[in-house]
């Protein structure tokens, strides 16, 4: 058996079958506390013939909710005679983080969406990214990954992709983050794409839609109902699912292309964000400052715009540290 073949995670349910099927990925896990222990982690295989095969993820960091509350809502409804093809759910891909509130594993303090293509030999995290990878992925024609901004970070509700280099490839996914419908689509130059669910997508030739849809550890109305229209949006427009994609305005395009967009803190201390999400600033401006609660003779630190545009993001704690992004600014993005 090869390294892409072997895994140590088995699957209770048919991921090839016909019908609706709620099952779970067996993923071993020997400790002090149950010598023969398993981790159960949800899967939903919804199948009707031949189609495209739509696969979703949640919580892929476990701190970030819409895509738990849009995935479990999303398997509860849909049924075997609504679709054409295929639908793979994993409401929570980092199923122990998830349990525990926090971005990354309790378990091995695996970061997911660092941990692609995975190792079926490897730690708790290793062997799920593994199994995703040659067992979900490699089925899957479109794949939608929903993120928010965790405990540390809020963001405006965007769809998001990267500037990929096949024409055909970076078209399809484009269109697919039109159809998402989220109030902004965001063409994002990552600061790290290693390791992450999204190259591993992106360089098997497929089509890969990520989002950030909020923050701060928690949900709200409004990203929980982008998260649950984008996900209909895109079997729609797939032909998963008959109807047209439910777009109340177009996405409004934007994109990262500059080292100045992303804003971090050179010192640590109380944080004053100045400027609010949404807001243009131009490059020079204040965008936030740095107070030294224990040094009152120290003047605060001033985080300033490296370029003009738009807030889209921000640090959420009332405490930073040094290395912490601050914000991000980005740009209206013309193709």
């Amino acid at each position: 058996m090869s390294d892409e073949e072997f895994s140590k995670i088995s699957c209770d349910i048919d991921l090839d079958g016909d019908g609706k099927q709620n099952g779970a990925m067996i993923i071993p896990w020997s400790r002090d506390e149950s010598s023969w222990g398993s981790i159960p982690m949800p899967i939903t295989v919804i199948r009707n013939g031949d189609g495209p095969t739509v696969l979703f993820t949640g919580a892929n960091h476990g701190d970030e909710y819409e895509g738990p509350v849009a995935l479990t809502k999303l398997r509860a409804s849909l049924e075997a005679e609504d679709v054409r093809g295929r639908v793979i759910i994993v409401p929570a891909l980092n199923l122990p983080a998830f349990r525990a509130g926090k971005r990354t594993s309790p378990i091995d303090g695996g970061n997911m969406n660092r941990a692609f293509p995975g190792d079926a030999r490897g730690t708790i995290t290793d062997m799920i990214a593994h199994f995703v990878t040659t067992r979900l992925i490699s089925r899957a024609d479109v794949v939608v990954d929903i993120h928010a901004g965790g405990r540390s970070m809020n963001l405006l509700p965007m769809s998001i992709i990267h500037d990929l280099p096949d024409e055909a490839q970076m078209a399809a996914t484009l269109a697919a983050l039109k159809a998402f419908g989220a109030p902004y689509g965001m063409i994002l130059t990552e600061l790290d794409a290693v390791g992450m669910i999204d190259t591993v997508v992106e360089e098997a030739g497929k089509v890969f839609v990520s989002t950030e849809l909020g923050g701060a550890a928690t949900s709200t109305v409004e990203t929980v109902a982008v998260a649950e229209r984008g996900v209909m949006n895109i079997l729609k427009h797939t032909g998963v699912v008959d109807g047209e994609p439910d777009i109340p305005e177009p996405s409004k395009l934007i994109h990262t292309p500059k080292g100045g967009c992303f804003v971090s803190a050179r010192t640590e201390g109380l944080f004053e964000i100045c400027r609010d999400l949404g807001e243009h600033v131009n490059e020079g401006d204040v965008i936030a400052r740095v107070h030294y609660l224990e040094e009152p003779d120290r003047a605060p630190t001033e985080l300033t715009a490296g370029v003009s545009g738009q807030i889209v993001c921000r640090h959420m704690p009332g405490l930073i540290n040094r290395g912490d992004c601050a914000a991000v600014i980005a740009e209206p993005w013309t193709g």
